[in-house]
């Protein structure tokens, strides 16, 4: 989880991979209408996430009734948004990635062909309420390199740190 350019993506992307198991990248489930919105520079609010979360949980809730492992990444940007996604998997567990805004910025205006715009940063940052203690979360620095961030959060799950994550994988993350 964290706020566009974090790194969300691409270490969800390594920890699927480590554990053989599904990745969801959250973006993809967005409504169109939403996708449109942030194209053109306009920030979510919580009524236009709500079937984005729905859809997220409805994913979530498939893959822990069948005990299917599964890696998801999404902002969940407020403690309500990851109420949601918890309520819908017993045990889910949240790896916050936190740069600074200038590293964040920076990410996003080398990005390409992503609908989300740099200027919607500070709005994600507004929103942003970091994980508390009584979540099951763990803060991670998005300015480490996205294959260590991988191993500090499979560590903190209390998967092996696999040879795979010394590989090396881009400094920011990228998209298809």
């Amino acid at each position: 989880m964290g706020v566009s350019g974090c790194g969300k993506s691409t270490v969800g992307a390594l920890l699927a991979q480590r554990l053989r198991c599904e990745f969801l990248e959250g973006d993809t489930l967005h409504p169109a209408r939403n996708v449109a919105r942030m194209a053109a520079g306009v920030a979510l609010t919580d009524d236009d996430r709500h079937a984005w979360l729905q859809a997220l949980a409805q994913h979530l809730k498939t893959a822990h009734d069948t005990n299917a492992p599964l890696v998801v990444s999404c902002s969940a940007l407020k403690r309500s948004y990851r109420d949601v996604l918890r309520s819908a998997s017993a045990g889910l567990a949240f790896v916050n990635l936190h740069g600074s805004p200038a590293l964040l910025g920076q990410r996003l205006a080398a990005r390409t062909g992503h609908y989300m715009p740099a200027s919607l940063l500070a709005s994600q940052l507004e929103t942003l309420e970091a994980p508390v203690d009584d979540e099951r979360a763990i803060t991670l620095d998005a300015s480490l390199a996205l294959d260590q961030i991988a191993a500090q959060a499979a560590a903190w799950l209390g998967l092996p740190t696999p040879a795979a994550f010394t590989s090396t994988h881009p400094a920011a993350p990228t998209r298809p």
